[in-house]
């Protein structure tokens, strides 16, 4: 868990993404995650994060569907979603918290 603090305690925004490989959402979320991490640069981070290889952390952050999405900055959680979104949405969303 003490990975998982340096992660998200910094001051720029990090979207996370909790995922599965075998969700079709999931893999969906792929190429947007990749749009939203070129739209922000070195602005923020985008973190994907396996579900089944973090079994405790999803289960500490109460992920019970896939794609779950989080913003953090400065550590706190500032915004959480699941399901599918767009890549302008999320843009905006981490445009918000630069």
């Amino acid at each position: 868990m003490s990975k998982f603090g340096d992660l998200i305690d910094i001051s720029s925004p990090v979207l996370l993404d909790f995922f599965t490989d075998w969700s079709e959402a999931s893999k969906a979320m792929h190429p947007v995650l990749r749009d939203v991490a070129a739209a922000i640069g070195d602005k923020g981070k985008v973190i994907k994060i396996n579900v089944d290889k973090n079994e405790d952390l999803a289960s500490a952050l109460r992920v019970n569907g896939v794609p779950t999405l989080m913003i953090y900055k400065n550590g706190k959680m500032v915004w959480r979603e699941n399901g599918e979104q767009d890549a302008n949405t999320l843009i905006a969303l981490m445009s918000r918290y630069v």
